[in-house]
């Protein structure tokens, strides 16, 4: 069997055993596709023949590329794991890659928006525009949930509950949650679903709640451009994506005072390490409460 369908058969593997998620098999399929290419030029097409040496020269050459560490360190996950398979369906005798070391990760704050910067943003979307409603009640959505990008497309028209402030999402692996959302996103949300929504689909059926002008669900694209293009206008500097509001909507509650736990659960984080990464605070802050708090501040 050659290396393209023993990467096909751990993916058939995934979807059917695991139950992993779109995202997470498309993720894989990618990752798995450079190191398949990666064989080809080093003239070695059975991936069953690969040696620890040879799996090693792959990080090598990402490194040489400008590969950042994270995305080897993803790659090499994404290798490791095919070769576990390989091991337990008895296709290798050996994992020869387990031993590899991933690279270390180095320790990056995600981009967070200050509340200012994050009000701005969210004041761009002209209501008065067609799709304007829409777009604006996205970007209330994803600062008022922490919902991913993928989350906030795959919403359908019951899931959000407007009576009660919740909405229902789908996670990673498929794991549904609940998070409540504010009354402005509350409010925008609703008025977008009652009056543009109806506008877009035209008569035609379509459970999302977030439609395209053609009437189907919104990508996860189009939702990466919006915000990059409203953070453009509204003349944020950083590098703005729908993630950078799920970051800020984590750090600013727990500025707070929200509890770890809490913020935890909303996010949908497994573990709550992952989540610890928003426990920074910024030096002003600092500053003010060494200043508020100690005998000789």
């Amino acid at each position: 069997m050659d290396t393209a369908s023993l990467i096909q058969s751990f993916l058939d593997y995934l979807s059917v055993e695991c139950g992993a998620a779109a995202n997470t098999q498309l993720a894989y399929a990618n990752d798995l596709r450079k190191f398949r290419e990666y064989l080809d030029r080093r003239g070695q097409p059975d991936a069953t023949r690969v040696t620890t040496t040879l799996a090693l020269g792959f990080l090598v050459e990402l490194k040489d590329k400008g590969y950042a560490v994270g995305s080897i360190a993803r790659m090499l996950v994404a290798v490791k794991m095919l070769y576990r398979y390989l091991a337990l369906e008895g296709i290798v005798e050996r994992n020869v890659v387990s031993a590899l070391d991933s690279p270390k990760l180095w320790r990056r704050l995600p981009t967070v928006l200050s509340p200012a910067e994050v009000g701005k943003l969210l004041a761009e979307p002209d209501t008065t525009k067609p799709l304007g409603l829409r777009d604006k009640a996205i970007l209330e959505l994803l600062y008022a949930t922490g919902v991913r990008a993928s989350e906030v497309v795959g919403l359908d028209v019951d899931s959000v509950h407007y009576d009660y402030g919740y909405i229902r999402c789908l996670g990673k692996g498929s794991k549904e949650r609940v998070v409540p959302i504010g009354s402005k996103a509350v409010e925008v949300t609703q008025r977008y679903a009652a009056q543009e929504r109806p506008r877009l689909l035209k008569g035609r059926s379509c459970p999302a709640l977030f439609v395209s002008r053609l009437g189907g669900r919104l990508s996860r694209l189009t939702v990466w451009r919006l915000v990059k293009r409203y953070a453009r206008l509204a003349g944020i500097r950083k590098e703005v994506y729908p993630h950078a509001l799920r970051h800020s909507f984590a750090t600013h509650l727990l500025a707070g005072g929200a509890d770890l736990r809490s913020v935890q659960e909303m996010l949908g984080h497994a573990s709550i390490i992952t989540t610890q990464v928003y426990t920074h605070v910024d030096l002003g802050r600092l500053k003010d409460v060494h200043r508020r708090f100690h005998p000789r501040g």
